[in-house]
């Protein structure tokens, strides 16, 4: 399952994501986490000693590896981050993306991947989705099954309408203070995905008491699924004192049980992914795609292939 993380910046969905990703571990549960933030924090939240290896500097690599013998695909500058997986397509299981080379383990067994910060030759002439474009491909390319997880902590705000990453999770946690800002950035997430069925749930964080619960319930309504407490324990993490998941107050263990039990409970829709994949990319390449790289980009798509466990029915023939 593949799950996302959004919010106000300052919100807490970094910490949240690594806490989450942590209990899964806990639990023996194999997870991915992968930071797609422009803010590269998750690893030191992870208790990571160094980054990983930037996914956004390998990107014509990762390029070339996914299109594998997909003949709609003649070379890695014909590729966007949209390009969806066809057949003849390098297909990733969840194994695949745990034994990433540009990857790392962290002290609580989780492989971290990391889209990479800003570099000098970035600075004025590149956007940040250029990055995120690594996390995007490979999402499409993955092939994951129940019991698996993928965390991503996403980019601040609404930013991450500027991609169709947005659509690529099972369950997207927005992580809302109790603050006119933090339930702003809900409604503007949810109002900018509801036509794409994507399923939120809001996390309350940053919560002193039935105040700001109650507020989080008048703005959020059903889409409140549970809330973090102020927590002595988070502040000692976010500070980079020693911390351990044993240390969280009991409230705030339990609501990571919620947001597992949320996630499990989640069916993947791959009818749906495979369709707003098409969409996402259709859209790209006539927005801007084929003008970049010269290519009809629209052609990319294979019309005989089937997202999911059950891939490329149709015959290759048939192209």
């Amino acid at each position: 399952m593949r799950v996302a993380f959004v919010g106000k910046g300052g919100s807490g969905k970094t910490t949240m994501s690594a806490l989450f990703a942590r209990h899964l571990a806990s639990q023996g549960a194999p997870v991915v986490a992968i930071d797609a933030d422009i803010n590269q924090h998750l690893a030191l939240v992870l208790g990571a000693d160094r980054q990983p290896a930037p996914l956004g500097a390998h990107l014509t690599e990762i390029k070339n590896h996914l299109r594998g013998d997909n003949p709609l695909i003649p070379s890695a500058d014909a590729m966007v981050k949209t390009t969806p997986p066809g057949r003849g397509s390098t297909l990733l299981r969840f194994d695949d993306l745990a034994s990433h080379p540009l990857g790392l383990t962290t002290p609580d067994g989780l492989r971290l991947l990391a889209t990479g910060p800003f570099g000098d030759d970035d600075l004025g002439v590149a956007c940040y989705h250029s990055k995120v474009g690594a996390v995007e491909l490979l999402l499409n390319h993955l092939v994951d099954g129940p019991g698996e997880y993928v965390v991503v902590d996403m980019t601040a705000g609404a930013d991450s309408f500027a991609s169709g990453l947005f659509s690529r999770f099972d369950l997207t946690f927005v992580v809302a203070e109790p603050t006119l800002q933090g339930v702003g950035v809900y409604r503007q997430y949810r109002d900018h995905s509801a036509p794409y069925d994507v399923a939120l749930a809001v996390v309350g964080n940053k919560v002193h008491g039935p105040a700001d619960v109650d507020f989080l319930r008048e703005h959020a309504g059903d889409d409140l699924l549970t809330w973090v407490e102020h927590s002595a324990a988070v502040r000692a993490l976010e500070q980079g004192r020693p911390f351990a998941l044993g240390d969280l107050e009991p409230a705030n263990a339990d609501a990571l049980t919620v947001l597992r039990k949320a996630v499990d409970q989640q069916e993947k829709d791959w009818q749906r992914f495979g369709r707003q994949t098409v969409e996402f990319h259709l859209r790209n390449a006539r927005a801007w795609g084929n003008a970049k790289t010269g290519h009809d980009l629209t052609r990319q798509v294979d019309h005989g292939f089937v997202f999911g466990p059950r891939h490329a029915t149709v015959p290759a023939g048939d192209l």
